[in-house]
């Protein structure tokens, strides 16, 4: 096959969908930079931009040769045009054993990034083929974190008594349920001894209180031998920094106030912290600038891609502490890699060394002997929290999460019947079924189903038209009062009103979420959001369905650095009194610092309706009540992962909506995989 006809060929792919412009594109480029280029490295070059697009870090070649169709993911979607011939079939004219020579051999290719002048745009390593940019991003990585195994010394007997001072509360509390190990305290002796920590585990099991006592005692530690420790706190995006901040607050309430006073409340997004550069992938600080501070901690791991945590452990100072908190079964990042998913790959398991167990034992007390194991050196740094505080032994999201995480789909789907009152499924009959319009908008389907499902406290699950009828009442509230205004002070006391009434729409508007594994189709985020409008504008609690209106929550698709607002970051467009004492719609977004920002709809030109988001934009999100629905058809996209994450964004109430019940049982037994070297780079890591 001549390169001529490879393009032809890839241009049919092009036409249906399966490929990016920007795949074909590189295979160009390639052709112009070495004309003499094979069509099978050209091919391949194809693939790995492909896989790219798709998270993927690289190219796996064993697996393509042997699963070409399932590696790839195509036809995607299940769909398979008759008049395409498939991977394998144009794969099929080059012997499996042909394909690793031929790129070795490829002027294009560099085996192991050894080329000296660095301009070959593919590296070949260990069987798998990289753009070059993400060879260097994994290498960067490895080596960042390499130069962070080296265990601190530290004062045994200070240490142990600000941990037992500032833990012994929680573990109180463990020992009275009968826990033999309180991990929360086991994971913050470990994070004392190290440059590098990453603290793991799902909702509710302590990962922002285990830190601020952690931070606490660093801080008294630092404190008590004269220089306070510069702590910074971030979040890969804004609405995660607000979630921290607002977590924070409740942690701290619970230390003594001189020494919650010694650790900050700001949490910035990555992005503010590293001094994004507009229209650049460049940061304000970099290895030669390192940002100014003695410890960083970043909330929302899962959610940090591979660019991001090479960009980040370059700015680190050498001596500078990074721990990592997250949750390593949600959702991998949305662009390429699984940096906390590879990090603590094999975290569950038993790994630690008796040097570590040892060092644990004489810190916090507890044998850990069971948790010995064969681990390698960055699995010392790993703590796994095992205990849910917010999914007790009576929350049905809690064992459904578990079940799901668990690959047990009959135990999963056994769960629907047995009456848990935060638990609900409900099979859709088609776009005549008006259920999901009840329940998006009143937060029940059914007459009476908010009331079997109302919690202790008597609150029941919430809709889009909670919301939207506050800010009927609240702005029509403002109007009146704004008619009264006179002197500066009156108008002074209306913006404070205003400010209070913004964010209480914006918290009204995070008690419910509808979620989608898919951005098109009838059950897909577009489809939806434009039914969900649609609905509302007929019951009269929005004025229309298109276009910028009051009560039209938004989000954003991209990072705009001239008004400070990052990609994943929600608004509500309202109308607002301004200083002029004109009435004007604005959409207001909630800052990390909790002020309010509000933006002319006109400035942003990057945002969707966002009645309706995929399960990837929740990441960092919480909702009292969150609904999930899967598509009408089976997809790669519907995972493990994902039913975990959409499940675990919910605090009291969980419903999920499927046209197609099997669904939830095929994605419970699918996992997400991401190629990449980087799992085996860390196994061999060992302490400067």
């Amino acid at each position: 096959m001549t390169p001529e006809s490879l393009f032809d060929a890839l241009s049919d792919y092009l036409d249906e969908g399966w490929l990016r412009p920007l795949d074909l594109a590189l295979a160009r480029l390639l052709l112009e930079q070495e004309p003499d280029t094979p069509a099978q490295v050209l091919l391949a070059a194809v693939w790995a931009s492909h896989q790219l697009g798709r998270g993927h870090l690289c190219l796996d070649i064993e697996q393509l040769l042997n699963l070409p169709q399932q590696v790839l993911a195509l036809p995607p979607e299940g769909r398979k045009p008759a008049q395409l011939p498939l991977p394998s079939s144009l794969m099929a004219q080059w012997s499996p054993e042909s394909w690793l020579p031929a790129l070795a051999r490829a002027a294009v290719v560099s085996v192991d990034g050894q080329d000296q002048d660095h301009s070959r745009p593919l590296v070949l390593s260990q069987g798998r083929l990289y753009l070059r940019r993400y060879f260097r991003y994994e290498c960067q990585v490895a080596e960042g974190l390499a130069a962070r195994l080296m265990p601190l010394a530290v004062d045994a007997k200070a240490l142990r008594c600000q941990l037992e001072s500032l833990f012994a509360p929680l573990k109180s509390e463990t020992e009275q349920q009968g826990s033999e190990v309180h991990w929360q305290s086991v994971a913050a002796a470990l994070a004392c001894r190290s440059r590098f920590t990453v603290i793991s585990g799902g909702p509710g099991t302590g990962k922002t209180t285990t830190v601020v006592r952690l931070l606490a005692a660093l801080q008294q530690l630092a404190m008590d031998s004269g220089a306070a420790l510069r702590i910074k706190l971030a979040a890969p995006t804004g609405k995660a920094a607000a979630r921290l901040s607002e977590s924070l607050s409740g942690a701290l309430s619970q230390l003594p106030e001189p020494l919650a006073a010694a650790i900050p409340t700001q949490v910035s997004t990555l992005h503010r912290l590293l001094g994004s550069r507009p229209d650049s992938r460049q940061f304000k600080h970099h290895q030669g600038n390192p940002m100014h501070l003695d410890l960083l901690v970043v909330d929302e791991a899962s959610m940090v891609d591979l660019e991001m945590m090479a960009a980040l452990l370059a700015a680190l100072p050498p001596q500078a502490r990074l721990i990592l908190l997250g949750d390593k079964d949600q959702l991998a990042s949305v662009e390429a890699g699984a940096v906390l998913g590879d990090l603590c790959e094999q975290a569950a398991k038993p790994r630690y060394w008796p040097a570590t167990t040892d060092y644990l034992h004489s810190h916090s007390g507890y044998q850990l002997q069971a948790w010995q194991g064969p681990g390698t050196a960055l699995e010392q740094q790993i703590a796994l929290l095992r205990k849910s505080h917010r999914f007790d032994a009576n929350s049905g999201i809690g064992h459904l999460a578990q079940a799901v995480n668990e690959g047990q789909p009959e135990q999963a789907n056994a769960l629907w019947h047995r009456g848990w009152r935060d638990l609900q499924q409900r099979r859709l009959t088609g776009a005549e079924d008006t259920y999901l319009e009840r329940l998006c908008i009143e937060g029940e389907g059914e007459t009476g189903e908010a009331h079997r499902r109302v919690l202790e406290e008597g609150r029941s699950p919430q809709g889009y038209g909670h919301y939207l009828s506050l800010m009927h009442q609240g702005g029509d509230a403002l109007n009146q009062r704004a008619q009264q205004c006179q002197a500066p002070e009156q108008w002074q006391m209306l913006f404070t009103s205003q400010e209070q009434w913004i964010k209480e729409l914006l918290k009204a508007f995070g008690e419910f979420q509808l979620l989608c594994a898919v951005r098109d189709g009838d059950y897909g985020v577009s489809g939806l959001n434009r039914r969900i409008a649609s609905a509302l504008c007929r019951r009269g609690l929005i004025s229309q369905d298109s276009g910028w209106y009051a009560g039209r929550p938004v989000i954003l698709s991209r990072n705009d650095y001239s008004l400070k607002l990052m990609n994943g970051d929600v608004g509500l467009c309202l109308p607002v009194w301004d200083e002029q004492g004109q009435r004007r719609l604005r959409v207001a977004f909630l800052t990390p610092e909790g002020g309010i920002k509000t933006v002319m709809p006109s400035r942003l030109s990057s945002v969707e309706t966002v009645y309706a988001m995929t399960v990837h934009k929740s990441q960092g999100s919480e909702f009292a009540h969150t609904a999930m629905v899967l598509p009408a058809s089976d997809s790669p996209i519907l995972t493990r992962e994902l039913v975990y994450t959409g499940i675990t964004r919910a605090r009291h109430w969980f419903t999920l909506l499927t046209p197609t019940p099997r669904l939830f049982a095929a994605a419970i037994g699918r996992r997400t995989v991401r190629a990449s070297g980087l799992s085996q780079r860390l196994a061999s890591l060992t302490p400067p």
